[in-house]
C-alpha cells in the first residue's frame, strides 16, 4: 500500500473516533509523559488500534495517542515514540507525525531526554535546542518525495521556532529554571557512547547527545510546522570523569525535572 494511502486510512480511522481538531501536537520522551497530567482528556488511542501505526518496544513509553485541552487549546499528545535503534526505518518514525499534520496541527513540540557534552551543563538541567546534528545514518526525506507535505529539497537553516526559543528562556529564567540554549547530536544508539566518541562529539559542536527528536524535527520542517524541543540532561558525559550509567538512573532524573519542563511546555502552548 502506498504511503498516502496509508496516512489516510489512519488519519481518517482517528477523525471517527473523536471530533477534536487538534492545532498543537506534543512528542512525550523519556520519563516525560508527566505532561499528560495537565490535559483535559477527550480520547485515548493505543498505538496498537491505529491502522499502520508503529508500536513503542522502549520501557518508560506507553504507547498512547492522546486528545484533549491544555487550558483552552485543542492537542493531541503521543505518549511514546519510535526509534531508529528499535529497528523501525526513517519513514516508520515519522509516520505518526504525518498524521498529525493530516489531523490539522501546525505546532509541534518535542521532548527528550540526553546526555550532557558541555561541561558546564548538570545532571537534571533542561537545554532548550536551537539547532542539531544528524549522525543517524539516513534521512526520513530519503525516497520519493511527497509534494503534498513540503519541497523536494526543504531548509533548515532554523529548525526550531526562534520566537518560541525566546520564550522559553525568559519563562525558565523568571522561574529560576536552569535551562541552557544549545545543540543536540543525534546518534543511533542503544549503547551510550565510548570517552572518544564523546570527545568528537563535543569537538563538532554538540552540547548534548541523544538518539530521536532529529528525525521528527526534518519531517516537521518539510510540512512546515512551527517547532519546539527541549532536553532533559539525564547524565553528565565528561569523559574524563566517566562513570557508567543505567537506564534506571536516567528514568529517574528525567522523572526529576518532567515538573520543571511540564511548566515550560504549558506555558508555550497557553501562549499561542
Amino acid at each position: 500500500m502506498d504511503l498516502m494511502d496509508r496516512l489516510k486510512e489512519a488519519s481518517e480511522y482517528l477523525k471517527k473516533q473523536t471530533d477534536s481538531k487538534p492545532r498543537i501536537g506534543i512528542v512525550l520522551g523519556t520519563g516525560l509523559g508527566g505532561l499528560v497530567k495537565e490535559i483535559q482528556i477527550e480520547k485515548q488511542i493505543p498505538y496498537n488500534f491505529i491502522p499502520h501505526f508503529p508500536i513503542s518496544t522502549v520501557e518508560s513509553h506507553f504507547g498512547m495517542l492522546i486528545f484533549g485541552k491544555i487550558g483552552d487549546k485543542e492537542v493531541v499528545a503521543m505518549q511514546g515514540r519510535f526509534h531508529f535503534y528499535e529497528g523501525y526505518s526513517m519513514q516508520q518514525i515519522t509516520f505518526p507525525l504525518r498524521i498529525l499534520k493530516l489531523l490539522g496541527i501546525e505546532t509541534l513540540f518535542i521532548s527528550n531526554a540526553a546526555g550532557g557534552l558541555n561541561p558546564d551543563y548538570r545532571k537534571g538541567d533542561l537545554m532548550i535546542l536551537d539547532d542539531h546534528i544528524n549522525l543517524q545514518t539516513s534521512n526520513p526525506l530519503i525516497g520519493p518525495n511527497r509534494n503534498e507535505f513540503g519541497p523536494r529539497f526543504p531548509d533548515m537553516s532554523a529548525p526550531y521556532d526562534k520566537e518560541l526559543i525566546t520564550k522559553a528562556a525568559q519563562f525558565a529564567a523568571e522561574q529560576n529554571i536552569p535551562a541552557h540554549t544549545g545543540v543536540y547530536v543525534a546518534v543511533t544508539g542503544p549503547n551510550l557512547e565510548t570517552r572518544a566518541e564523546y570527545r568528537f562529539l563535543r569537538t563538532i559542536g554538540a552540547d548534548v547527545v541523544g538518539m530521536s527528536t532529529v528525525p521528527e524535527v526534518i519531517v516537521a520542517n518539510h510540512m512546515g510546522l512551527k517547532t519546539f524541543a527541549i532536553s532533559v540532561i539525564t547524565d553528565e558525559c565528561n569523559p574524563d570523569t566517566l562513570v557508567p550509567v543505567k537506564v534506571e538512573e536516567i528514568i529517574r532524573v528525567a522523572t526529576e525535572a518532567e515538573p520543571s519542563l511540564t511548566k515550560i511546555l504549558k506555558h508555550l502552548i497557553l501562549s499561542l
